[in-house]
């Protein structure tokens, strides 16, 4: 995108404007998101689909740490030709989009659970997704909604993401400056949060589920990586020795996962190991979450380079378009679980119909991601006839009727 100087009338590139996709972001966030559609839906057999059954993390730290890197990725170029003040304008206008987006879901979301419950007199639906209390005081809960501390069950993420975009401008000002010891203070508010159990106050009770204090570090190194640290580091990343490590890790997680889901495993951790392992908490960001995502990232790294002629391929490009339109096709992914859920309880809840539902939930997220491409692809530019001129007085009327150039504004509309 160009600019005009106006002191000199001339061109001026801006440093916001596009660059070349990571195609391994945008696959790998797709991917992630139909994890979280599956994972949303209880009781599906699909699940085993997914990262969380087969190790200590799942598909929440790959999202968390792909957005912060391409924040990194994408505008550190700017903070570091000196347009900090642009960049986090529009960081900022993004974390308003956002907030905008979860305001909608959270009404769209408890309508469709709070229409479920009462078509079939069934109060288990608001008493499982946690829209219980927003029918008994709907003034109360909305007020608590719009603060972020009121959100009921599967509308955890885009909070946190919302706070990490409205602090994003503020990590890359330290970055810039300080990159090793911003991600160190990073680190040691992780430490310190976990220690004495920071975190933010959910309502009427409890905390935020994705503790931000913990899950900040995750976002920081991301950021980190993106903003132009990731290649320093990416041939230790690839050395033997720590892919060794990493598959090692990967390999541990994986059988101690398996010993959680069939009984014939049980006996495969002792109970002095189970002791000092447990709990494997999520909301805090437990380090065995941590070491196991950081060890499946070095293995991505490793078999995923940016080059790699299959990302360009057609039978990765509906994962790719959806890693690309992240956000719609998260808040419709987040209501087609509930609707998928619904239908395993109302209708059939068989593994035909599971299979079914989870694949045709993952058609329409395909199918909403096209959609929003399309109509990014649609013209912005339009002209706008110039205003009517006020009517005048006779007497001035000959003056205003003179021939005039006439004059169009041209508007560009931001998608």
């Amino acid at each position: 995108m160009a600019g005009v100087d106006a002191s000199n009338q001339t061109p001026r590139v801006e440093i916001l404007g596009p660059r070349e996709r990571d195609l391994r972001l945008d696959f790998l966030r797709g991917l992630g998101q139909w994890m979280i559609f599956l994972d949303h839906i209880p009781y599906n057999v699909m699940s085993w689909l997914t990262l969380r059954n087969y190790g200590f993390c799942d598909a929440a730290e790959f999202f968390v740490y792909i957005s912060g890197y391409s924040i990194g990725f994408a505008y550190g170029p700017a903070v570091r030709s000196g347009e900090m003040v642009a960049a986090t304008k529009r960081l900022w206008t993004r974390a308003a989009q956002l907030y905008v987006a979860h305001v909608f879901l959270f009404l769209f979301f408890t309508a469709q659970v709070s229409r479920a419950a009462r078509r079939f007199d069934n109060p288990m639906y608001k008493d499982e997704f946690n829209v219980a209390q927003f029918l008994e005081n709907p003034d109360v809960m909305i007020q608590q909604a719009l603060l972020l501390k009121y959100k009921p069950v599967n509308l955890d993420v885009l909070p946190l993401y919302i706070v990490f975009v409205v602090m994003a401008p503020l990590i890359l000002w330290g970055l810039m400056r300080r990159p090793h010891t911003t991600l160190v203070l990073s680190g040691l508010l992780y430490l310190v949060s976990r220690s004495l159990g920071w975190n933010l106050p959910s309502f009427p009770d409890g905390h935020w589920y994705f503790n931000p204090f913990a899950w900040q570090f995750l976002f920081v190194f991301g950021i980190w990586c993106g903003f132009g640290n990731g290649p320093q580091i990416r041939p230790w990343v690839k050395s033997w020795p720590n892919q060794t490590l990493s598959w090692l890790i990967v390999g541990v997680a994986f059988v101690i996962a398996m010993s959680w889901n069939f009984e014939a495993l049980w006996g495969l951790v002792p109970e002095s190991v189970g002791k000092i392992i447990y709990p494997i908490d999520k909301t805090s960001l437990s380090p065995l979450r941590l070491i196991h995502f950081l060890a499946l990232l070095t293995i991505v790294v490793k078999l995923l380079p940016p080059d790699l002629p299959a990302l360009r391929s057609r039978a990765l490009h509906p994962v790719i378009l959806c890693g690309q339109r992240s956000l719609p096709v998260f808040c419709f992914g987040v209501l087609l679980s509930f609707t998928a859920h619904w239908i395993l309880r109302q209708v059939s809840g068989g593994i035909a119909m599971q299979i079914f539902v989870s694949l045709a939930g993952i058609g329409l997220m395909i199918g909403i991601a096209w959609v929003a491409t399309w109509y990014r692809s649609l013209p912005t530019l339009f002209t706008v006839p110039a205003t009517m001129p006020v009517e005048e007085p006779p007497a001035k009327q000959a003056v205003a009727d003179q021939p005039q150039g006439a004059r169009a504004e041209e508007i560009k509309a931001t998608v």
